[in-house]
C-alpha cells in the first residue's frame, strides 16, 4: 500500500465546506473534503467521503411513494423537510435542490429563491450546499442572488458550466463560497473549465468538480471511466484537475425506472422500498471506488446503507 501511495506526485486539494461564528458564519460545523494522495481506499484517506442529503424545493407530483414516504408528516417547506434530515436522519451537509427555477418548474425569480436559501440556512446547523435546475441561463440570472443571500456561510453552490461560468463564479468570489464547476462527462471540458474559472481569480483550491453522471445500469461505466482519468491525471501532476469531485446521484439515480417501478408491476423486482435505495446506494458506491469525495443522496435509507459501506471500506466500527 506505501508503495502504491509514494508513487504519486501530487495530493488533491482540500475544500471545506461551511463557516462557525469563528470563521464569520453560522454553522455550528464545518465538512472538509479531499485531501486523497493516491488511489480510493488503497492509501491512506485522509478525509472520509461525504454524504449530502438532497431537499428540493418543489417536490414533483409524479414522485413515487417511496420518496415521498419519509418526509409525509412534515409540511411542504424546503426548510422544514431540510430540519428532519438534520434531526431525523443525522445529515451532515444539505443540498438545497432549486429545481423551481427551471422554466417548466415554475419559473422561480431570484428573490424567491433567495429566501428559500435563507430559510434553510436558519432550520439547519449544518453546511449547505446551494444546487441550481437544468437550465444554465436561469441559473445565471438566480444563484447569484442566493450566494448573496449567503454571504459569509462558505456554501458550495452549484454549477457553473462552460458557457455560463462568469455571473456565478464571481458572485461565489465576491460571497466568498466554494463553487461547483460541471462538465458534460469529459475530462478535457473538465479541466478547461478550471482554468477558465482561475483566470477570473478565482482560487483553483475552492472549485469542487462535478463530471456529472449515470445511474447504475444507465451509462455509470462512462462516467466511472472519465473519473478514474481525472483522477489519475490529478495524481500525477496536473494541478487543473486536482479538486475534489462531488456526484448528483439522488439526480440520475431516481431515473431509472428500476428505482421507482412499483413491485405490483414487476413482482419479480421485489418490493421498492427496498429496491429503491438500494438502487441508489450501490449507484453512489461504485462512485467511491471512481473517486467521488461528496455524494449528493434523496433517500433516507440509501444514506443509512452508504454511511455503513464507507465505514466498512474505511476499517471503522459502525457507530
Amino acid at each position: 500500500m506505501n508503495e502504491l501511495s509514494d508513487k504519486w506526485s501530487l495530493s488533491i486539494n482540500e475544500v471545506t465546506i461551511g463557516a462557525t461564528a469563528a470563521d464569520g458564519g453560522t454553522r455550528a460545523s464545518t465538512v472538509t473534503i479531499g485531501g486523497a494522495s493516491g488511489l480510493p481506499f488503497l492509501a491512506k484517506t485522509p478525509r472520509r467521503p461525504r454524504i449530502a442529503m438532497e431537499v428540493i424545493d418543489r417536490v414533483p407530483e409524479d414522485w413515487p411513494p417511496v420518496l415521498l414516504k419519509p418526509f409525509r408528516d412534515l409540511p411542504d417547506r424546503p426548510a422544514a423537510r431540510a430540519a428532519a434530515c438534520v434531526e431525523k436522519f443525522g445529515a451532515e451537509l444539505i443540498c438545497l435542490r432549486l429545481q423551481s427555477l427551471h422554466p417548466d418548474w415554475g419559473d422561480t425569480a431570484p428573490e424567491e429563491a433567495a429566501r428559500t436559501v435563507k430559510e434553510v440556512l436558519i432550520a439547519v446547523p449544518v453546511p449547505v450546499i446551494v444546487w441550481g435546475c437544468d437550465d444554465p441561463e436561469k441559473n445565471s440570472l438566480v444563484l447569484p442572488a442566493c450566494s448573496q443571500a449567503a454571504a459569509g456561510e462558505n456554501c458550495l453552490i452549484g454549477f457553473a458550466a462552460e458557457k455560463s461560468y462568469k455571473t456565478l463564479a464571481a458572485a461565489c468570489l465576491a460571497d466568498r463560497h466554494k463553487l461547483v464547476a460541471q462538465s458534460p462527462i469529459d475530462i478535457n471540458i473538465a479541466k478547461q473549465l478550471n482554468i477558465l474559472i482561475s483566470e477570473m481569480g478565482f482560487d483553483p483550491r475552492n472549485i469542487v468538480i462535478d463530471p456529472m453522471t449515470g445511474a447504475l445500469g444507465y451509462g455509470l461505466e462512462y462516467t466511472y471511466s472519465i473519473m478514474e482519468r481525472i483522477r489519475l491525471a490529478a495524481l500525477i501532476g496536473d494541478k487543473m484537475l486536482a479538486m475534489p469531485i462531488v456526484c448528483d446521484v439522488a439526480g440520475d439515480a431516481w431515473k431509472a425506472k428500476e428505482a421507482k417501478t412499483p413491485a405490483k408491476e414487476f413482482p419479480a423486482w421485489g418490493d421498492e422500498t427496498l429496491r429503491g435505495p438500494l438502487w441508489e446506494a450501490m449507484t453512489a458506491s461504485l462512485l467511491l471506488q471512481a473517486g467521488a469525495d461528496l455524494l449528493i443522496i434523496r433517500h433516507p435509507l440509501a444514506a443509512k446503507y452508504l454511511q455503513r459501506h464507507i465505514q466498512s471500506l474505511l476499517g471503522e466500527k459502525r457507530g
